[in-house]
């Protein structure tokens, strides 16, 4: 199969392979095995249907509190439409074109198990969908995480009913102009088939999986960062020595410190005789802070990679079993307390960041107050701090858990949800304040070291240096910072190259 292609299946999808498909803009498909499954499964139901008047909940019955009403074989396919339009009350912004893309990708690898009674050509739809560029308008605001992501699964699902609005290669337009386009009939659902598609996960594992990826970046940028801020602030190197580490083994403690080193190597400044015996915890308690941090981002990867190798819609056909059973694979809290988890996390990142910033602009250790040649006259970068400042403070109450929160809903059937959705969403706004308030270090901190020539930090470090100077020159006298700090956020949106 071409490497332009995710087959999907019921392999486990791994953490590469997802940053993969947005990085090399790989497109996605289904296996042979993925194929015979889902036909199976769905010739299972058909055939389970035909033979007997058993019940099965939505799918020959009505919805959460309605689940008690029957409804009449010859109805079963407007249940199944009723049931996405009903349920398609999204509000809020729009989720991203990235997320978006998770989503259904994810939609289909989970129906790719052959578990939950859809028809093959539900599942080619949503591939042609990806595959072309066609992209479903969601909204944030609408799901409770418990019943899967109803509302936002429910506005994905109306495309392939040629209703709601999409993004057909970046143009918004209704979905039938789109699949007028494609030359794409509506699909017309099968019993079961609009409850597989808006039970579910997906908005909170593709939210999370984003989230995880952006992470990944600036876990590595903050290591970076941060010691360049150290050797600006003239730090002693003690702190980082293997020994100490060896000590208390958390394992991001013990690589935190080993990556500092590394950068360090050859630094003339780390090396020169220092004044101070110690350091503030800022500099001190790096590997300890950000080691942390890597821990739980560590723990909260290993919940998503399982979540997005599942099956999480409700209820669940195995027809080797002669099996179908309802149950709540579909409530996400495992999701929302891995995404409260990861937010508190990372927004630690950011506190400690801002916490150099404030240091580097204080006056100490023979730098500049402000870091500029004529402070009073100038106020130099007295006022990125401030600004990442308030946007530490935002994550502050941004980070009171989601997960703690229930509300009950379908008249007290579901009377525990795990608004892991808001977890998500939420999550996400942690992450994208953490990289401007590193952004704002990073401004501050090659600003800081210019103040140390002629003395040189380590050339890994010199190297980014003499890069983000392509992009932002230094600071001899006051001008419009903000656009120096958009111009640094934009500089660490890549992954490093160390």
């Amino acid at each position: 199969m071409s490497y332009n292609y995710l087959p999907l299946d019921k392999n486990p999808l791994n953490f590469q392979q997802v940053k993969n498909l947005l990085a090399f803009e790989q497109k996605v498909s289904i296996t042979f095995d993925a194929h015979q499954r889902i036909t199976a499964c769905r010739e299972y139901l058909d055939k389970k249907l035909a033979e007997g008047n058993e019940l099965f909940y939505g799918i020959n019955t009505g919805f959460g509190y309605l689940q008690n009403v029957k409804i009449d074989h010859a109805q079963l396919q407007e249940l199944q439409v009723n049931l996405i339009k009903s349920h398609a009350c999204g509000l809020g912004e729009e989720v991203p074109a990235p997320i978006v893309r998770f989503m259904i990708m994810l939609k289909i690898k989970s129906l790719s198990y052959g578990n939950s009674g859809v028809q093959i050509d539900t599942v080619k739809r949503l591939t042609e969908m990806y595959n072309n560029d066609v992209l479903p308008v969601i909204y944030t605001q609408g799901s409770l995480g418990a019943s899967g992501d109803l509302a936002p699964l429910s506005h994905l699902s109306l495309a392939l009913l040629g209703l709601g609005e999409v993004y057909c290669k970046g143009k918004k337009m209704l979905a039938a102009e789109a699949l007028q386009q494609f030359n794409w009939k509506p699909i017309p659902l099968q019993s079961k088939e609009g409850l597989a598609l808006i039970n579910g996960t997906q908005f909170m594992s593709a939210y999370g999986m984003h989230n995880l990826i952006q992470c990944d970046r600036l876990l590595q940028w903050a290591n970076i960062i941060a010691a360049i801020s150290f050797d600006a602030f003239d730090c002693t190197l003690e702190p980082l020595h293997e020994k100490i580490h060896s000590i208390r083994s958390h394992s991001g403690q013990v690589s935190t410190a080993a990556a500092l080193r590394r950068l360090l190597v050859g630094s003339q400044i780390a090396t020169q005789q220092k004044e101070q015996v110690q350091d503030p915890y800022s500099f001190r308690c790096i590997p300890q802070v950000h080691g942390a941090t890597k821990d739980t981002f560590d723990y909260v990867l290993g919940i998503f990679i399982k979540e997005i190798n599942s099956v999480t819609d409700n209820p669940n056909i195995f027809p080797d079993d002669d099996l179908i059973l309802s149950g709540g694979n579909f409530h996400g809290q495992p999701l929302a307390l891995a995404l409260d988890f990861l937010a508190i996390a990372m927004s630690e990142i950011a506190n400690i960041s801002e916490r150099r910033t404030y240091q580097l602009i204080s006056g100490q250790h023979k730098l500049p107050m402000f870091l500029v040649k004529q402070p009073g006259l100038h106020s130099g970068f007295m006022i990125p701090q401030y600004t990442a400042a308030g946007i530490v403070s935002e994550n502050k109450q941004l980070c009171t858990p989601a997960s703690v929160d229930s509300i009950s809903s379908s008249n007290n059937q579901e009377d525990h949800v795990s608004m892991g959705a808001n977890a998500a969403t939420k999550c996400k706004r942690v992450v994208v304040n953490v990289e401007k308030v590193l952004a704002i270090e990073l401004l501050t901190a090659v600003q800081a070291l210019e103040f140390r020539r002629p003395l040189k930090s380590s050339a890994a470090i010199e190297a980014i240096v003499h890069a983000f100077r392509k992009e932002v020159t230094f600071n001899e006298a006051d001008r419009i910072l903000q656009t120096d700090m958009m111009k640094a956020i934009a500089f660490i949106s890549n992954d490093p190259s160390l």
